[in-house]
């Protein structure tokens, strides 16, 4: 199925006939095929898929984790490897991954002091990132001391620390129960709409993606590729009321049926 993109122009992502085979004992795995897609500034983009479909190791590629074994892909006009020198990306992982022995400031300063801020640009800006996901005062907390949700905002503001333009999202809420999980979309938008961040978020709901996001990429069972790119006519406010609108079921059909037109061909 050919899937038309945006213009590449402006585009913090740009990604041309990716493609990724992975060298494994028991032989290549295939993991992403003829991967294009723009993705523009201020941009809240969602990646869906099964699970195995090349979701996240798409990510990884953007955050020069992984190099793709074909195409090209940029970031802000560079590549990955110059991007993440750069530190142009947040990049906030399934799980929180905070040090157990840092306090969630000492847990956000860490990258700020590897990157050599003064102690005062530090301090200022842990206070200032803390205030945007709404964990002021929470500072001198250790992470145990924390709820799953809370530990995972602080994981949010630890990659909003050096205040990179791109955010990159991997299932951060999937472990996450229901109420937790909307709480948090609520105030993921909320961020989004105050910072102005560009974010590319993977995750394997349906009500998620079509929630949060301003463009919704589905992809097919590995190796991935992309089924169809669609614009969400939604507005950027949006009340957890508007899941029962008939535009978000709508999107919400169509993605399922992404999915399941992915599977077959």
């Amino acid at each position: 199925m050919a899937v038309e993109t945006k213009t590449a122009a402006g585009a913090v992502i740009s990604a041309r006939g990716v493609d990724l085979t992975f060298q494994t004992s028991d032989g290549p795995v295939h993991a992403l095929r003829d991967v294009s897609l723009d993705i523009g500034k201020g941009d809240f983009v969602s990646f869906i898929g099964p699970s195995g479909c090349g979701k996240t190791t798409f990510l990884r590629v953007m955050a020069d984790l992984e190099t793709p074994t074909a195409g090209e892909i940029l970031v802000n006009g560079v590549t990955p490897q110059e991007a993440r020198r750069a530190r142009a990306y947040g990049y906030v992982f399934q799980a929180a991954g905070l040090y157990p022995w840092r306090t969630i400031g000492g847990n956000i300063r860490l990258p700020l002091e590897i990157m050599g801020y003064s102690r005062a640009e530090q301090a200022s800006r842990v206070t200032r990132v803390l205030e945007l996901v709404e964990l002021a005062g929470f500072e001198k907390k250790f992470p145990w001391q924390l709820s799953g949700g809370m530990q995972q905002r602080a994981s949010i503001a630890r990659a909003l620390a050096f205040d990179a333009d791109l955010l990159l999202m991997d299932e951060p809420f999937g472990a996450l129960d229901e109420i937790v999980r909307d709480h948090l979309n609520e105030q993921l938008l909320a961020l989004w709409k105050r910072t102005g961040k560009t974010i590319a978020f993977v995750t394997h709901s349906i009500p998620e993606a079509v929630y949060l996001s301003t463009r919704i990429v589905v992809m097919s069972p590995r190796p991935g590729r992309i089924t169809d790119v669609i614009d969400s006519p939604l507005p950027r406010d949006r009340p957890l009321e508007i899941r029962d609108s008939p535009e978000f079921i709508e999107i919400a059909h169509r993605v399922r049926e992404g999915l399941r037109a992915g599977t077959t061909q």
